[in-house]
């Protein structure tokens, strides 16, 4: 059975930082990047110009994942949200993470429909496309839902043993792939942006997908490698 506390003990404190300057740069890089694909035409939507609204899209997604990395690192190595909150760390932890979750594709959405129609080329073909998508973003999330659960979405692993021995969920999208959240359920961000018709909400769609991957590589499969060892 595996002990967080025995994991912690023999794990060498500078993991904190492990995989966290490469998360640095590429995300500096696609950041400036997606910058430049974005567009700016004129007009306002909701009292913001089209392109401030791409602007706060982008930043909740690197406020979100940049505040995933550090809070699952120091519940790791330090078990710092455990000792400040105890048994309601994953609670208080829920309250703060899930509203910048949803966050993300309500603020996309406002920016597709801010740029809406930019992207040109066939609406029908469009539409029938994002709602294609919608699909397994929505069968996705069931899945994670029912079968994986919040709690464990919400890195229930690194705080508590219990979560840290559960076996790995193979039923639902979890058949088909065991990173279904991310392959699966940020296709439903390019449905938004095929729906609304949005350049910019598709380059935005690309930034959100490009920088879950990154925090797969980065933070997340590091932290696997140390509960989880050759498992």
């Amino acid at each position: 059975m595996r002990s967080l506390a025995d994991i912690r003990a023999r794990t060498s404190k500078l993991e904190i930082f492990r995989g966290q300057f490469q998360h640095a740069m590429i995300a500096a890089l696609i950041t400036i990047g997606t910058c430049s694909l974005l567009t700016s035409p004129e007009g306002s939507y909701l009292g913001l110009t089209t392109i401030n609204w791409a602007y706060i899209a982008m930043g909740v997604a690197l406020f979100h994942q940049s505040m995933v990395a550090v809070v699952f690192r120091l519940q790791l190595h330090f078990d710092i949200m455990v000792q400040l909150f105890g048994n309601n760390a994953l609670k208080i932890w829920g309250v703060v993470f899930l509203p910048f979750l949803a966050a993300r594709p309500i603020t996309l959405l406002i920016a597709g429909l801010a740029d809406a129609g930019s992207l040109g080329g066939d609406r029908n073909l469009q539409l029938v496309a994002g709602a294609t998508l919608m699909i397994p973003a929505v069968w996705g999330m069931h899945s994670v839902l029912k079968y994986f659960t919040i709690n464990r979405a919400l890195g229930g692993d690194h705080f508590y043993d219990k979560y840290a021995n559960m076996p790995m969920v193979d039923q639902g999208i979890f058949k088909y792939s065991s990173n279904a959240m991310y392959a699966f359920v940020f296709l439903g961000l390019w449905g938004i942006a095929l729906l609304t018709g949005s350049w910019n909400a598709l380059v935005l769609a690309l930034f959100n997908h490009a920088y879950i991957w990154i925090h797969m590589y980065c933070t997340e499969r590091p932290d696997m490698d140390v509960i989880y060892g050759a498992d």
